[in-house]
């Protein structure tokens, strides 16, 4: 099937101004036909195609460069390099209302912003009702647009885009604004439109969103992108390099320093597998050192990227007693049954205590990465049924 939008090696600068005289200099090259000396490189070697009936997240940080991709795709912008392809009709919610004026009634701009988005004026007079209803302003479209709240605007300019019926739709956080009976409406229609086969491309800082209405998902970084792939792979990524950014990494205490403080510490820890998909078991192996021929009490618990606790447990709450393997070793072995843990990126950490278990000495982790595919929330899966009808 023939890609309805190709990208190929895309970029896009933004020249920058240097202070004393730059703004000058910038003038002065631009008007010999030079390229800027100081450049912002908003996008860098974006290559990716989308064919009819599928939906393309776009996500990424703030800076990341995806308004700008959007507008070169909407044709706002030009490319500084690279090539484009778009085969078909495209409508963009990027800046909604942005093409109203304000001093003219709602009624008025209807008839402005559909002949901005290329509709006849016979189209316009068919349109003319449905945009009305979508927009449900009630008398409120006869009054004047700089009367309106930003919401109201919102509410008139996806009435109208949306009236457009387009090949390729491309929404920039339009979900992020409105009331939640305007965000169920326009999640609604753009289900509508999937299901039409319709081609979205959906930017969005809610992963929520991006994983309902996305089958793929692209994240941006620096301009350039970082992770393609399906929504629930991308978006777990994302989320657990956030996660990460907030994580604070600790090692383990070495032995030479353990033995010489006469402290418990773990001296190795492995996991059986740190790619695991969710209802696998995992196990969790590892040895600890004993500075006075005691077993220690080992600890083992799962965190999330940014340290938020999942579960713990410690030997001596099962009355584990450990395999010692030298006369200042102890080793353990512990195997966590058909994890239910939702996708994502955590941590497995493992301390060692004193043999009374009232203090804990170190910290050691390993990295573990939960693949599975879900819209659940939360944490972890639960077992759950729901039964038809209504239960009395």
């Amino acid at each position: 099937m023939t890609a309805l939008l190709a990208l190929a090696d895309v970029g896009k600068d933004y020249a920058k101004v240097q202070p004393r005289g730059g703004r000058s200099r910038l003038v002065w090259d631009l008007l010999r036909g030079r390229s800027a000396t100081h450049v912002f490189r908003a996008l860098d070697g974006v290559s990716f195609e989308i064919r009819r009936g599928e939906s393309l997240g776009v996500i990424g940080e703030n800076g990341a460069g995806k308004s700008t991709l959007l507008k070169v795709i909407a044709g706002v912008i030009k490319p500084t390099r690279g090539t484009m392809k778009v085969d078909g009709r495209v409508g963009a919610l990027l800046e909604l209302g942005s093409g109203f004026h304000p001093e003219y009634t709602g009624l008025a701009n209807i008839e402005l912003a559909a002949a901005l988005l290329g509709l006849a004026p016979d189209e316009i007079a068919d349109k003319r009702d449905e945009i009305i209803a979508f927009a449900e302003l009630g008398d409120h479209i006869r009054d004047p647009i700089k009367q309106y709240s930003s919401g109201m605007v919102v509410r008139l300019g996806f009435a109208v885009a949306t009236a457009l019926a387009p090949d390729i739709l491309i929404t920039d956080e339009v979900l992020a604004v409105g009331d939640e009976s305007f965000q169920k409406k326009c999640i609604a229609w753009i289900e509508r439109y999937l299901a039409d086969d319709g081609t979205l491309l959906f930017c969005s800082h809610s992963m929520y969103h991006v994983q309902k209405l996305c089958r793929h998902a692209m994240w941006l970084k620096d301009g350039r992108i970082e992770q393609y792939g399906t929504a629930a792979d991308v978006t777990y990524a994302y989320l657990a390099y956030h996660e990460e950014k907030e994580a604070r990494a600790k090692r383990a205490i070495p032995l030479a320093q353990a033995a010489t403080a006469g402290l418990y510490a773990i001296q190795s820890l492995e996991l059986d597998a740190g790619d695991v998909e969710r209802g696998t078991h995992l196990t969790v192996r590892g040895d600890a050192y004993s500075p006075d021929g005691r077993a220690p009490v080992i600890v083992v618990g799962i965190v999330r990227a940014d340290g938020t606790p999942v579960f713990g447990v410690a030997s001596d709450m099962d009355r584990i007693a450990l395999t010692r393997i030298a006369a200042d070793r102890y080793g353990f072995e512990l195997t966590l049954l058909a994890l239910p843990l939702q996708p994502g990126k955590y941590s497995v950490r493992a301390h060692a205590a004193d043999p009374e278990g009232v203090r804990v000495f170190d910290h050691v982790e390993r990295p573990l990465f939960v693949r599975g595919a879900t819209r659940e929330l939360g944490l972890v899966h639960l077992q759950h049924r729901w039964h038809d009808g209504i239960v009395r």
